[in-house]
């Protein structure tokens, strides 16, 4: 299918579920300013500049937006410099004063962020911007007061205005203006200045008359009004010269007004040089392209071309792109310089990380009910089964759920012929219990430590099973065969997009149905997926919030691995803890330990600062990295092949260097040590055994050569057997074949017939297929992530065609990525939603959003949103409006490059060329559609469309990062805006509101939404509705839940249901 066919089949479904498609209007972007400057200069917004000279306070701008107020105070000083100044962004109140910015009685320094307004740098000037209007006041400092300053406003507002600066449309009367805008005060007064002539102005005006025709007298005039009793105030007298020479911008006192008029450039610190139009944001090593499309010109201070300013180090210092330093985990690394992990390596390359593909094993882990598979997708387990954990063409890994207790019970393993049991704290190989190590034709078994077992096997797929407190898997895929690998799992591919494929060979968009098609025989209840118990769920909130505090014990190892995921299951385990609290809080917490041992980070002694001591047995001792190499007395009987095993550190209790592990579990040192044979264990010191003379030393037993083998053979014992029935089933073709069954009695089809899922005998060809709870005929077909699916003989075929790709954000920061990763981030700054601007290329598109605050200032109302086009048009989504701002170069008149309509409540713009739809439910919801040409093309908050959700946090190609750290990350630095530092969301601040929010998100795991269940699964959606709808206080104004809610609702309407 093309692009425009795309784009059109797109648009017409979502007419299909919004309404009716009307075509949208643009508007012009439309600029109105207001200047003051000098000793008492006012351009107004419309009219005559005009002067007025007073030491009184006077309001220069007032108005109110949606009850907010707006106004900006400024009072003169007896030097003629603005000595202060008062804005008011919606009771937000800053001071400039005495060369000190105040916002709320509090000194701040630069970049300074609030949720309702932005100051920072711009080029020689520094500007507020307000987060809830496009109003901005920017101002220069000079030693003594403000000598310029200026208000802009990028649209009409559709209300009263009062100040010095007048209305936008309407031109005011001077006399008038002052009058209304003094502020009470006794104490100043206005002052008409007496005219005198100057020369200064004279020989100016001289060279304006052909520029400024009619109105040269009248600003000679106002050059005198300000210049008067300021003759030697170059801060004074300069800023008019340059307001009037700008108004010339063709004729040549343009170029020599400072010559003429004596005024000096300028200073600059540091390496920078002066540049009467140059970048408001001048390129650094953090960001060496501040604006990707189009930049803005001011006065400024830059580096000299080839080189940029190095704001990793003090001092203004202007070096070359290459020699830039790169950060990781607040640590500065040179240029050059290589940073190490045990998964990956990574080098400093002018600044950003290049960094090697990861070359750890692909695990997936099943830590109860939260799997993870081998292609890093997280999701939870539906009910208390017995599921195929993953299966290749000669193994089968069975996981079976405790009835009672929501937990693993048992781990069936089969490695050709060889069956293995793990259960109840022990391992068991044919029945017989593996109490240290076993080695059969097919694996390696082997306790590491009091807690874990170690598995090897010969045919590529390797594991570790934590047996204590909980029963815990650990899988390392194979290295190869990888497309035969299925089950919860997945297949190790590095798509995750696939990872949801059924036994039968269908994708699945939920996790409940794929699942379920991996389960085995009858299921012994739901796993819930809230919580059911208060006390509970706030022990939980409180505990488990160890592992996202900034510099507690786990804080190392954030920049390695995210907490998200760890937290929010935490959080769970403690919620349906049928057991002690305290064990369901360290085993979530040991999980994120764990994780982190595996990429090398040792977290320190977690469990004693949080009070998950273990307690050790006899006189074994506990370790985080324990190793059983040569630590037991059977290992000292010859070389132990476990010293040669890479394996993953675990913890545990085990036998301190120098002592080794006996039968009774105690460690002696090795003359202790009784020594092992077949049938028994000899005790140190001569022993007689078989009617052999042996000697037991250092557990080592050496006999006299006389054995009942002969001719040299060895003696093995093997024990082996399986029995297996099979029942004539449709179902049952695409089921995975279990261990040990058995037949039960019941009705079954004949030989060379199965029953379909009517219940129905038909043959082989005849067999019927499931896809999302529903029986397809043999022959239907089915569309399921992009790929068309035949039934064939009980199992789907599918074929696949290219995919575009969706991501979105709503509320106050919950994202799903084009690869369907989801994760929270809420940041008051400009960031990067997506572009295509990624690994040093040129970019063609970018899309960026920023959040607009509630008058509840920590909730977020609406989104701005800016499409630029590269070189053709800005397109800016606010305020339910769309302004356009053409490119230099481009006039706009290519109707087919972009069209912008109404579906219903949403705004929807298309760009047919570049296969890209932005959908805009014009407060917080933001949908882009890709084209699938953009696969592996893009980047930003949205990820990197390559079907692998497992790096979609990655920053510059390295390891993936905490959500906080990554937001940060795609900020755009042009507004200069600061880090976010903490990420507390509505129902993390609003706790009390919790239980109220969880009711009311119930519509979408309960019977309202069921038909969508197996289709897309609610559970992410009603994660966000709950953080959304923690909001008690805002009487129906923030309407996070109804927007959580229609998010759902469209994915499911997009899946046809």
């Amino acid at each position: 299918m093309t692009t425009q066919r795309w784009i059109l089949a797109f648009c017409l479904s979502l007419a299909s579920v919004f309404g009716t498609v009307e075509l949208f209007k643009t508007k012009e972007i439309q600029t109105y300013t207001c200047r003051t400057f000098g000793s008492g200069i006012v351009q107004p917004f419309k009219g005559e500049s005009y002067y007025v000279r007073s030491d009184c306070p006077f309001k220069l701008t007032s108005f109110n937006v949606n009850r907010g107020e707006y106004s900006v105070t400024i009072r003169r000083g007896h030097n003629g410099l603005l000595v202060q100044v008062e804005i008011i962004v919606n009771k937000v109140t800053t001071l400039l004063q005495n060369g000190h910015i105040l916002v709320q009685n509090n000194s701040v320094s630069l970049p300074y962020d609030h949720t309702y307004q932005h100051i920072f740098k711009y080029g020689i000037y520094t500007r507020l911007r307000s987060s809830l209007l496009p109003f901005t006041v920017t101002w220069h400092n000079v030693h003594g007061g403000i000598n310029s300053l200026w208000v802009t406003l990028e649209s009409e507002l559709c209300t009263d205005m009062c100040g010095l600066c007048g209305k936008q449309n309407v031109a005011g009367h001077r006399d008038e203006l002052i009058r209304e805008s003094k502020l009470h005060d006794h104490r100043c007064k206005i002052r008409d200045p007496v005219l005198q002539k100057n020369h200064i102005c004279r020989r100016f005006f001289l060279k304006t008359k052909n520029c400024l025709q009619d109105n040269n007298s009248h600003y000679h005039r106002l050059c005198k009004e300000n210049i008067c009793g300021f003759e030697n105030s170059q801060s004074i007298f300069c800023p008019f010269f340059q307001e009037v020479a700008s108004q010339c911008n063709q004729s040549r006192i343009n170029r020599f007004w400072r010559r003429l008029t004596r005024c000096a450039k300028p200073r600059c610190p540091g390496d920078l040089i002066y540049e009467k139009k140059g970048p408001a944001f001048i390129p650094s090593c953090s960001n060496p392209n501040p604006a990707p499309f189009y930049q803005e010109l001011t006065e400024t201070c830059a580096c000299p071309k080839g080189k940029v300013l190095n704001n990793c180090e003090k001092g203004y210092r202007c070096i070359r792109k290459s020699s830039c330093s790169c950060e990781f985990a607040g640590k500065t690394y040179g240029n050059g310089e290589i940073r190490s992990s045990r998964c990956q390596s990574c080098t400093c390359d002018g600044g950003k990380w290049r960094c090697s593909e990861n070359f750890c094993h692909r695990r997936c882990v099943i830590e109860g009910q939260f799997v993870t598979t081998f292609d890093g997708k997280q999701y939870v387990l539906p009910n208390k089964c017995l599921y195929v954990a993953s299966k290749g063409p000669n193994w089968i890994i069975i996981i079976e759920f405790s009835q009672k207790k929501l937990h693993i019970r048992k781990v069936t393993v089969q490695l050709m012929e060889e069956l293995f049991v793990f259960t109840k704290n022990k391992a068991l190989f044919d029945g017989q219990e593996i109490s240290e190590f076993h080695l059969s034709g097919h694996a390696q078994v082997y306790w590491v430590s009091s807690m874990f077992i170690q598995v090897h096997t010969t045919i590529g797929i390797n594991f570790q099973i934590q047996m204590s407190p909980e029963i815990q898997l650990f899988i390392d895929a194979p290295d190869t065969s990888n497309d035969k690998i299925k089950g919860l799992c997945g297949n190790s591919n590095s798509d995750t997009t696939d990872d949801f494929t059924t036994n039968s060979g269908i994708i699945e968009n939920s996790a409940k149905p794929f699942a379920m098609s991996w389960s085995l025989l009858n299921c012994f209840g739901n796993i819930p997926t809230t919580c059911t118990n208060l006390e509970n769920e706030n022990y939980a909130y409180e505990k488990c919030a160890v592992l996202n505090q900034p510099t507690g014990i786990f804080a190392k190892c954030h920049p390695h691995i995210p907490t998200d995921y760890y937290y929010t299951a935490c959080i769970q385990r403690i919620c349906n803890s049928a057991g002690s609290r305290r064990q369901g809080l360290c085993i979530g917490l040991a999980s994120y330990a764990k994780a982190c041992a595996g990429v090398g980070v040792v977290i320190g002694d977690w469990r004693r600062i949080t009070g998950c001591d273990l307690k050790c047995q006899k006189n074994q001792e506990f370790s985080y990295s324990m190793h059983i190499c040569n630590r037991t007395c059977t290992s000292l009987s010859g070389h132990d092949i476990r010293c040669d095993m890479n394996d993953d550190p675990v913890e545990g209790c085990g036998c301190p260097e120098g002592t080794h592990l006996n039968q009774g579990q105690t460690c002696c040192p090795k003359e202790e040590c009784g020594c092992i044979y077949y049938g028994g264990i000899a005790a140190p010191g001569p022993v007689v055994i078989a009617g052999q003379k042996c000697n037991c030393k250092n557990g080592i037993l050496s006999c006299l050569p006389n054995c009942d083998c002969r001719n040299g053979k060895v003696c093995v014992s093997c024990s082996e057997g399986e029995n297996k029935s099979v029942r004539n089933t449709c179902d049952y073709i695409s089921k995975p074949k279990g261990t040990r069954e058995t037949c039960k009695s019941g009705c079954y089809c004949p030989d060379h017939q199965y029953e379909d899922h009517h219940g129905n005998c038909v043959s082989l060809d005849d067999c019927t297929c499931v896809f999302s709870g529903k029986a397809f005929k043999a022959g239907q077909q089915v569309t399921s992530n992009c790929k068309t699916c035949t039934c064939y003989r009980g199992q789907w075929h599918c074929i696949e065609k290219p995919c575009p790709g969706q991501c979105q954000v709503y509320g106050n920061g919950h994202y799903q990525t084009f690869d369907s990763k989801w994760f929270r981030f809420s940041g008051q700054c400009l960031y990067t939603l997506v572009q295509d601007s990624c690994d040093m290329r040129r970019g063609t598109f970018s899309i960026r959003v920023e959040s607009v605050p509630c008058c509840e200032e920590v909730l977020t109302c609406s989104r701005n949103i800016i499409l630029d086009l590269k070189g053709q048009v800005t397109l800016t989504l606010r305020d339910m409006q769309v302004i356009r701002r053409l490119h230099e170069g481009w006039n706009g008149q290519d109707d087919s490059l972009y069209s912008i309509h109404t579906l219903g409540l949403y705004i929807v713009i298309s760009v047919p060329s570049k296969g890209i739809t932005l959908i805009w439910d014009k407060h917080t919801r933001i949908t882009v559609e890709l084209a699938g040409s953009w696969k592996n093309r893009v980047c930003g908050l949205c990820g990197n469309f390559d079907s692998n959700e497992m790096n979609d946090l990655s920053i510059s190609g390295s390891s993936v990062s905490s959500p906080m750290a990554f937001g940060n990350c795609w900020k755009v630095q042009t507004p200069p805006c600061s880090d976010v530092t903490t990420d507390i969301f509505p129902c993390e601040r609003n706790s009390y509101c919790a239980a109220w929010a969880q009711q009311r998100c119930l519509i979408l795991t309960g019977e309202t939404f069921s038909e969508c269940h197996l289709k897309v699964d609610p559970d992410p959606y009603y994660d966000a509705c709950v953080q959304e709808s923690c909001s008690c206080e805002s009487d129906g104004k923030f309407l996070g839940f109804c927007t959580a809610v229609a998010a759902y609702a469209q994915a499911a309407s997009s899946m046809c249901v």
